[in-house]
């Protein structure tokens, strides 16, 4: 039966969504604050990573944050402060991060990427687009004995999960990446691993679900839902009120404002992450994370980006040099004769990015309403999960049977 969704948020997943939705033939309508051209889903790396199959939330994490705290250039920067919302978040966290609960999401983690994996060749592969998508792989490269080993311990278990990982010397990663000139020890190297360019993909989605019937609000807000029964009955935004069956909740960090009116908890907190374009010809061919600086390196199409950095501080998209500068730092530790200059670095742009207490998403129905679906906290995972994401939320909608177990990722869950 055909229902009236309305979309709040309109990043990847809430496009994946609206894809996903329309193809079922429900009435779709997506609006977003912005105007479909920055945040996160147009800043990030590019990833699509069944590599990344570890939680933000794993043992040990909480020591490092600590310490880096006190570092502006750290790869991870946590603000204190008085937040009631934060310092849950952070209890939430810390709960979180212990071997029995790193282990339970390892699966769920690692499947729902690869299912974004393959839904991505799939919508490529149909004649309604051509973007741009590669399934290179990726470098995990260190500097020192002690986090190679580290890395390699992690390869070692995705390779117990059917992952295919190697691990590389200098010489061997010299094999495959000849002309990049890298100062490395090794890399752990993922050939299950894709990348793509972020706008080229979600220009190309804006304007197919435009061209197929879905309704595009641009540079709306939504101030309010009105509720009655346990149930959404019109989306109320700057602009106009709007009637519907079903809402999908897909805003990112701005989630837990809306779902507050529903005297809904879902823990999130917004992770700035930065992104540098170089515009010019790199002889970098295959992605690669930057281990020690935890800076991630794209060739995307045209250029290449580096992007990297965790800043937990509110919801802000002040831009901090001194985060610029140590991405521009590790681009040109980890690749001899690479340097990214001062009018590159000028033109950094950032995003903020979802982060749940404990690295997995918000996908499903919660029992205080009946008519909402929420798709948020996908933290630096949301691009890779944004297709899996939208099928899964399609398929809520019509009451069938998910291609996934959505237990693990249910927006009621405890921590």
């Amino acid at each position: 039966m055909s229902k009236n969704v309305i979309i709040i948020g309109g990043g990847i997943i809430g496009l994946s969504s609206a894809y996903y939705l329309q193809k079922e033939g429900h009435q779709v309508t997506v609006i977003d604050k912005s105007n479909f051209s920055s945040g996160a889903s147009y800043v990030n790396a590019g990833y699509i990573t069944p590599s990344h199959f570890m939680p933000l939330a794993a043992p040990g994490m909480i020591s490092k944050g600590l310490k880096w705290m006190f570092n502006p250039a750290s790869p991870l920067y946590i603000k204190p402060r008085f937040d009631i919302d934060f310092l849950k978040w952070s209890l939430a966290f810390r709960k979180s991060a212990t071997a029995v609960k790193v282990e339970k999401a390892i699966k769920p983690i690692k499947d729902i990427n690869i299912l974004s994996r393959e839904l991505y060749k799939e919508i490529n592969n149909s004649e309604d687009f051509n973007f741009h998508f590669e399934k290179k792989g990726l470098l995990m490269c260190y500097k020192t004995d002690k986090v190679g080993e580290e890395e390699w311990k992690i390869g070692q278990r995705g390779i117990k999960e059917g992952l295919k990982v190697e691990n590389l010397s200098l010489k061997e990663v010299g094999k495959i990446e000849p002309k990049a000139n890298l100062n490395i020890k090794g890399a752990i190297y993922y050939h299950s691993d894709a990348h793509m360019t972020p706008h080229d993909f979600m220009n190309q989605m804006l304007y197919y679900l435009k061209s197929n019937g879905v309704v595009i609000h641009a540079n709306e807000k939504v101030i309010d839902i009105s509720i009655s029964n346990d149930k959404i009955s019109k989306v109320i935004t700057d602009n106009q009120e709007i009637v519907c069956d079903e809402v999908v909740l897909a805003a990112g960090s701005w989630s837990p404002l809306l779902t507050k009116k529903l005297g809904l908890k879902i823990p999130i907190q917004a992770g700035k992450g930065y992104r540098i374009n170089v515009e010019r010809h790199t002889n970098i061919t295959i992605p690669a994370i930057l281990c020690e600086s935890k800076v991630a390196v794209t060739p995307m199409k045209g250029f290449t980006r580096f992007a990297g950095t965790m800043e937990i501080a509110g919801i802000n998209h002040d831009i901090n040099p001194v985060r610029v500068n140590a991405i521009a730092n590790a681009a040109k530790s980890y690749y001899n004769n690479l340097e990214i200059n001062d009018e590159e670095k000028a033109k950094v742009d950032c995003g903020l990015r979802p982060c749940s207490p404990d690295g997995l998403p918000y996908i499903g129905k919660s029992s205080k309403c009946v008519n909402l679906t929420i798709a948020s906290g996908h933290a630096m995972m949301g691009w890779s999960l944004g297709p899996a994401t939208g099928k899964l939320v399609s398929e809520i909608i019509a009451n069938k049977k998910t291609t996934l177990d959505l237990l693990p990722f249910h927006p009621d869950r405890t921590f």
